[in-house]
């Protein structure tokens, strides 16, 4: 298993903890939006991590090369 998806696995533990632990509706929604976004953070990033040396307009002409 790579570290993305560990972190993902992380994250949906956290939020079931969150959703198991936390009785105020609103404090509960906040929590799991900010969990969200650190999710959806981590997904995005996963490019730079993955390829660091690459510059960012290389994966456009990848994908015209490979149509």
């Amino acid at each position: 298993m790579n570290r993305l998806v560990l972190a993902l696995i992380a994250y949906v533990g956290l939020g079931v903890l969150t959703w198991a632990t936390i009785t105020d509706a609103k404090l509960r929604a906040g929590t799991l939006v900010i969990l969200g976004l650190f999710a959806f953070k981590s997904w995005v990033r996963r490019r730079d991590v993955m390829h660091p040396d690459k510059p960012e307009g290389e994966e456009s002409k990848e994908l015209k090369a490979d149509s």
